[in-house]
């Protein structure tokens, strides 16, 4: 069997580089949505109790009236 070159041994060693950063990136990207998702959800529920709030405070308001 022939022996690989120097250059055929470099350019796999940059390929596999080259994968590991672009899985890392993917990774980065699938966190960055959950991360945005999530914090989307916190919002809405955020949002959820100000509105409790509001009701409460006005009922509290009328109750002690």
């Amino acid at each position: 069997m022939a022996k690989k070159s120097k250059l055929n041994q470099v350019a796999a060693r940059i390929g596999g580089a080259l994968g590991k950063a672009d899985r890392k990136a993917h990774q980065v990207v699938r966190a960055g949505t959950m991360a945005k998702k999530e914090l989307h959800d916190i919002s809405k529920q955020v949002d959820a109790l100000k509105r409790q709030l509001a009701k409460t405070t006005k009922r509290l308001k009328n109750a002690l009236s």
